[in-house]
């Protein structure tokens, strides 16, 4: 069954009715510089910003990897849905009426049954496992387990912690009744099949129960705590088609708002310090689910936030961690702080120990700074008295001076490495400096060897051609009024664009203003079909121009269009000479030779 189509009208309103700022602010930190909005693209990985969003056109544009389009066409690239979707989901933010059938709208998504399935049961065993530990006699033990260790009754609501009874086969049963495919639910990581005979068992039991959520609060999976002695600790739901664990940041959902009220987010190594974190309120609060910090995360913290504060044991694979998640951290331009954790004690143990308070205060707000941490760091396992040691930790720091762009972070460091080890402060500026310069070009030589083809190309984009930019230029003048672009129309006289992607804009444009009144940027690029066409678009009308088109700007700009396809037809006319002189075809030359001159003079007129 196919959706039924939104009307136009509605689409019209909902674009009126959303603001482009709003919505994307919900996936990118936007910083206003001028009239536009600038922040890191979520579709590209970049360290300087380079996206704009622009509220008077209702665009958005990055000049890194050419992005752009409208409110519409961002959902529909980053959320990877139909352009059906992305209008119901604007049309719930702007509580705008759609008037058609969600049920068979939402029909039309790739969501297969059984992914469908597998996300229901999920949430279904949510509530039935917290059901169990909180409203029955069954879960009481577990129940008084956790408020032994620490937890609250409104933790365990928050965070819907749960716990599965001590049977083989409930969840196998409950789920069966419910009419869920047993071979669905194995794929889940629900249930496990016996090799046998064939049968199921349920695989969590007698554990405490803690739902895993993706970033916008479905239920994906679980992690169940033993309350005993056996092992595993804590059984974790494997891989499925809904959870993939570097791409899960625990609590992300719920930190959210905290983390963009505080501008700033503390990783944990584990859910159970999180959850401890937030007892002590930090509610700013997120965790990777037993791996290590990877790409997928990096992207999704980038939506919200720069600043980074690392909270990990202390012990050697805990700091080991903390200095690999801080390096791309910082890579990906976060500014990162370290909270260092007292020797051989996590989160959830120092705040038993020392108490809320004190754990905000003393450790989250002692953090140190990225360059304080790797000074620590670096002087791991070194005797500082031998000589040895302390010239090679010297040389280390100085190292990672070096790479500090801010000229009051180097001074500031080369400072205290001078203070603590009575140097002279020209003698590490000297070196630092020699490291500095010895860097770069190393790196320079790295870029000329494997990245040749790509900065003669990166030069290549750089120098368009006059008529090119003219082009470029005309349509950007259209795409703002109605008049001149009949007017441009008027003065090509039937010819068209050299580059043919800038001739299918125009056309669209002027079937657009056939059903349209006045410019509207928004509305021409849900208009447009090709995507390609739409980042050109969005790109052209980012650029800077004068009010208003003046006949002598559109005079110079149609000329430079038309002269290049002179030129092109002189070129042929004398590759066409040069064989007739070859030939001895003095006829042919001489007739050659003044359409040639014909077409040069003709140059210098419009």
């Amino acid at each position: 069954m196919k959706a039924e189509r939104i009307a136009e009208e509605k689409i019209s309103q909902i674009r009126q009715a959303v603001d482009i700022v709003e919505v994307i602010s919900d996936y990118v930190q936007l910083k206003k510089q001028g009239r536009n909005y600038f922040g890191l693209c979520p579709f590209h990985g970049e360290s300087t910003p380079s996206f704009s969003v622009s509220p008077d056109k209702q665009i958005f544009h990055c000049f890194g990897c050419g992005a752009g389009g409208n409110v519409f066409s961002f959902l529909m690239e980053l959320e990877a849905i139909s352009f059906q979707e992305a209008a119901i989901k604007l049309a719930a933010k702007a509580n705008v009426e759609l008037d058609i059938n969600l049920s068979s709208a939402h029909k039309e998504t790739k969501v297969s049954k059984e992914l469908q399935s597998i996300h229901e049961a999920h949430e279904l065993l949510r509530k039935f496992y917290h059901h169990l530990l909180v409203n029955t006699k069954e879960g009481q033990h577990a129940l008084e387990y956790l408020l032994a260790r620490g937890f609250t009754h409104e933790s365990i609501d928050k965070f819907q912690i749960g716990y599965s009874l001590n049977s083989w086969d409930f969840v196998v049963k409950f789920l069966a009744k419910r009419h869920f495919p047993p071979e669905w639910m194995e794929k889940a990581g629900l249930i496990i099949k016996r090799e046998r005979d064939g049968t199921y068992f349920d695989r969590f039991r007698d554990r405490i129960m803690f739902p895993i959520f993706d970033k916008n609060g479905n239920t994906i999976a679980f992690s169940g705590r033993t309350l005993g002695a056996e092992e595993p600790k804590y059984l974790n739901s494997p891989e499925t088609a809904i959870f993939n664990k570097s791409k899960i940041l625990y609590n992300y959902h719920l930190a959210k708002p905290a983390i963009k009220k505080l501008q700033q987010a503390v990783l944990f190594e584990g859910f159970a310090d999180c959850i401890a974190a937030d007892r002590a309120g930090v509610d700013n609060g997120i965790a990777t689910m037993g791996t290590a910090l990877t790409d997928d995360h990096i992207a999704l913290l980038r939506q919200s936030i720069q600043a980074m504060t690392i909270c990990y044991d202390s012990d050697k694979a805990g700091i080991e961690a903390a200095f690999r998640a801080g390096n791309l951290l910082n890579e990906a331009g976060f500014q990162i702080k370290v909270a260092v954790m007292p020797d051989g004690m996590d989160p959830d143990e120092y705040i038993k120990a020392n108490g809320p308070e004190k754990f905000r205060s003393e450790v989250i707000g002692a953090s140190l700074t990225w360059m304080a941490f790797k000074f620590r760091y670096f002087r791991r396992g070194k005797n500082l008295k031998n000589e040895g040691d302390r010239l090679s930790y010297i040389e280390t720091i100085i190292k990672e001076i070096s790479k500090l762009t801010k000229a009051v972070e180097k001074d500031h460091y080369l400072r205290q490495l001078a203070s603590e080890f009575s140097l002279s402060l020209d003698s590490l500026k000297q070196q630092e400096r020699q490291i500095y310069f010895a860097e770069k070009k190393q790196a320079a030589g790295k870029a000329d060897t494997n990245h040749r083809p790509m900065l003669i190309q990166k030069q290549a984009n750089e120098l368009k051609p006059a008529y090119y930019t003219a082009e470029r230029r005309l349509i950007a003048h259209m795409l703002k009024n109605r008049e001149a672009a009949y007017k441009v129309q008027e003065k090509l006289a039937g010819d068209t664009f050299n580059i043919d992607d800038h001739q299918a804009i125009i056309t669209y444009l002027l079937a657009f203003y056939e059903e349209h009144e006045h410019p509207d940027s928004s509305a021409f690029l849900s208009y447009i079909q090709d995507e390609n066409l739409r980042r050109i678009v969005a790109n052209i009308e980012m650029m800077s121009l004068n009010d208003e088109l003046s006949d002598q700007e559109l005079t110079d700009y149609i000329k430079q269009v038309l002269n290049h396809k002179k030129l092109l037809k002189i070129k042929e006319k004398e590759v066409e000479l040069k064989e007739a002189e070859r030939q001895s075809d003095i006829t042919k030359a001489v007739t050659l030779l003044a359409e040639i001159g014909l077409l040069r003079k003709s140059i210098n007129s419009v």
